[in-house]
């Protein structure tokens, strides 16, 4: 007997790749094909490529995120406002804070968290760039030891030092906001420029691991030019009240610091590693379709995707860009699995280059084969932007959240 029963897809995380796959899923199958349910904590959507925008105050936090409604069709995609608390695999459902809900097909694209790799009191002192309201907190921390240093009668300057772990992709964008918004804040509150310090701490050799060395050479010149201090190969081995404790050549620093931002390295979601599928720090060797071995129902992308480019042997690593394009995979996957038409097809990042803004009008990085810098790479960095904006949402997304 041919069963009438109409599959359904729930989808976890409206991230690049969660949004991607129901918006391009949307399209794929009709209303009478799937019944298509999207998860997500909060109802809106935000750029997680804007944060260290929004971190260092130099972009309003409304800015970075969109309402889910205004990007999916409601006809055809149910969008369930929760929090996920449990994947239970071998029952096929999903547990809510507020319900359950069961599935055939399940992507689950739930983002990452901070990884602190058990650095004694990371978790507790320092802040994350890791959502809207962290970015708000950051924000508002600093200028908070702004405000209030001339009110001291015993003037503490360590308040006016800013630390941030980590050179990676993150960490540089957001210094980069910040050698921009720091003279901002002082003019502002009467602060003398000469006793703020912003020190970088990063454990590689070298800042932005992977990026070419000129263009590595470039973005420290021009951020130490703005008054940013490295510390390279330097670990940090604490966090406390008073700032943190580092390492280097087997000698210990203490640097005292009123703000302090841990932007070294994420890791996948703790829900996957609960949920018992094998993983290395909560992401999963995926089958080139996307699917999770022994698991034909079940698909993760985005950050708690783990895929091995074959050129490098190395993890792809956890971008908005590879996000989205696991999307477009996974959509059509699911598509040809509800129609019973047509064969799976393999992931293949398509990268089309990479840039690290330096503030409002400069960056580098390499698009369409070509390494460039300034005011070239940060217009090319507002275009690869848009182009995310306009995957998602067309022209009119595009207009509304960002100019060009």
């Amino acid at each position: 007997m041919i069963s009438l029963k109409t599959p359904k897809v729930v989808v976890l995380g409206a991230g690049y790749g969660g949004l991607m796959t129901v918006t391009r899923l949307q399209k794929l199958v009709g209303i009478n094909q799937a019944d298509i349910t999207l998860v997500n904590k909060n109802e809106y959507h935000y750029e997680t490529t804007w944060l260290h925008e929004a971190s260092a105050g130099t972009l309003h936090h409304d800015k970075c995120r969109y309402n889910i409604k205004d990007v999916i069709d409601t006809n055809k995609v149910k969008f369930i406002q929760d929090t996920v608390k449990k994947i239970n695999k071998e029952e096929k459902k999903v547990i809510l804070e507020n319900g359950e809900i069961s599935y055939d097909y399940l992507v689950i694209s739930l983002g990452a968290h901070p990884e602190t790799f058990g650095i004694k009191g990371l978790k507790e002192h320092t802040f994350s760039i890791s959502n809207i309201n962290s970015a708000r907190h950051i924000r508002e921390h600093i200028e908070y030891q702004f405000a209030t240093y001339n009110t001291e009668q015993e003037k503490d300057d360590s308040r006016l030092t800013l630390v941030v772990g980590g050179a990676g992709f993150t960490g540089i964008e957001f210094l980069g906001e910040l050698a921009n918004r720091i003279p901002e804040l002082c003019r502002e509150y009467d602060v003398d420029h000469k006793k703020v310090r912003i020190i970088c701490v990063e454990a590689a050799p070298t800042a932005l691991p992977g990026f070419d060395p000129e263009l590595v050479d470039y973005a420290m010149n021009y951020l130490q030019k703005k008054g940013v201090e490295f510390k390279i190969g330097t670990m940090i081995k604490e966090a406390n009240e008073h700032g943190i404790i580092v390492a280097k050549d087997d000698k210990l620093e203490e640097i005292k610091a009123g703000t302090v931002v841990w932007a070294a390295g994420v890791r996948g979601n703790s829900l996957v590693e609960e949920a018992g599928f094998e993983n290395m720090r909560g992401r999963v060797k995926v089958e080139k379709d996307l699917r999770v071995p022994n698991n034909d129902h079940v698909f993760i992308i985005g950050d708690c995707a783990l895929i091995i480019n074959e050129e490098t042997e190395r993890p792809y690593p956890p971008t908005a860009q590879i996000a989205m394009q696991q999307g477009e995979t996974c959509a059509k996957n699911i598509a040809v699995l509800i129609k019973g038409q047509g064969e799976l097809i393999e992931f293949k990042a398509d990268i089309k280059g990479t840039v690290a803004s330096l503030g409002e009008d400069d960056a580098v990085g390499v698009a369409f084969g070509k390494k460039m810098v300034g005011t070239k790479a940060s217009f090319m960095k507002k275009m690869i932007d848009n182009r995310a904006l306009h995957m998602i949402g067309g022209a009119g997304l595009v207009l509304k959240k960002r100019e060009v």
